[in-house]
């Protein structure tokens, strides 16, 4: 389903779905519900809301409201349709998957970024969830109803996911990641060069209370779960730097929110503002480098390099290493040749 039809004009009063429900915070100032829900729901435009709100759809502590609602602390929000939610359709995609290891027991994908790990709001097909339907059969439903995932990476990122295909696997696997034994890698080109050759950044990290798209980092852990992420310099460019990053938590955007907290916001991460040119020379050559570069890589640069964890089956350690992308091993060569020559 196209994402424009992620809020759709189809509310039946005989039959109701909940599609989102949001909890105002306390500190809430009074804000349409249109533009709180836009803050909210990813790939949601303020027609398609707009269209909820005069079909019916859009509830405020039980009762229909329009767009012009202003949604106060503690007001629940909720958008209910006539359907249920797509993402509990899950409907089996012959989308081509690259394999890395395969047993009866487990699977390694390396996934391409612009995949979408499971179906979610906006995203209800061609996704790595509808292509192991397709692949495999009886993989073992997780706690969120998601055949055979033990942990996710974010749409835009690419790299090494581990798939359980029983359910003595999918518990084990799972247990590893709780217990933080598995061991998971990443290359991260960020904004910038860090003063230490390495370090560990530690913060809770939660909703941001703003802006519910994106992550926060509360250092005092005040609000948010436990995160920790260990960094190291493996080569610096200058204006930006190549990371490898050992996540220890396995927290919702985890190093893209820590990398921004520290001031490495990740290059091209256009949620987090790395979008933008975040450090350099005012040149019109440079900015034209830097934007070129962008073209390359349309995405954060980040990629899940190295993944390791006990078979669930044998006990015997399995590593696993992928081959760093072609957008980002491109964008890294011209960043190499203008550290090497800086001509611009």
């Amino acid at each position: 389903m196209e994402n424009d039809n992620l809020l759709e004009d189809d509310f039946q009063e005989e039959s109701l779905h909940e599609h989102f429900s949001f909890t105002a915070d306390k500190g809430q100032e009074p804000l349409r519900v249109d533009k709180y829900l836009m803050n909210r729901i990813e790939n949601a435009t303020r027609n398609k809301i707009q269209n909820a709100a005069k079909a019916g759809s859009i509830f405020v502590n039980d009762k229909a409201v329009k767009s012009n609602y202003k949604v106060k602390g503690g007001d629940v929000v909720r958008v209910l349709f006539g359907h249920p939610p797509h993402e509990n359709l899950l409907v089996p995609e012959d989308i081509p998957i690259e394999i890395v290891y395969e047993d009866d027991t487990v699977v390694v994908i390396n996934k391409a970024a612009g995949m979408v790990v499971h179906p979610g709001h906006g995203n209800y097909s061609g996704t790595l969830i509808n292509a192991l339907l397709f692949h495999f059969d009886n993989l073992p439903n997780n706690a969120d109803e998601r055949p055979g995932l033990v942990h996710r990476i974010d749409k835009d990122t690419s790299g090494l996911l581990v798939i359980a295909k029983t359910e003595q696997a999918l518990t084990h696997l799972s247990k590893q990641f709780f217990d933080k034994s598995s061991e998971r890698k990443y290359l991260a080109l960020v904004w910038g060069s860090p003063k230490v050759e390495e370090g560990t950044v530690e913060g809770h990290i939660g909703r941001h209370p703003k802006n519910r798209l994106q992550m926060m980092v509360f250092p005092e852990g005040e609000e948010g779960k436990p995160a920790i992420t260990h960094y190291k310099v493996l080569e610096r460019f200058g204006y930006v730097t190549l990371l490898e990053c050992q996540l220890e938590t396995g927290r919702t955007h985890q190093i893209r929110a820590h990398m921004k907290h520290i001031g490495h916001t990740l290059f091209n991460d256009e949620r987090y503002g790395g979008n933008a040119i975040l450090k350099g020379t005012h040149f019109s050559k440079y900015k034209q480098f830097v934007e070129n570069c962008f073209k390359l890589i349309p995405r954060q640069a980040l990629h899940a390099k190295t993944l390791g964890f006990e078979h669930p089956k044998t006990g015997q350690w399995m590593q696993f290493d992928s081959e760093i992308p072609q957008d980002l091993a491109q964008t890294l060569g011209k960043w190499r040749n203008y550290a090497q020559h800086k001509q611009l």
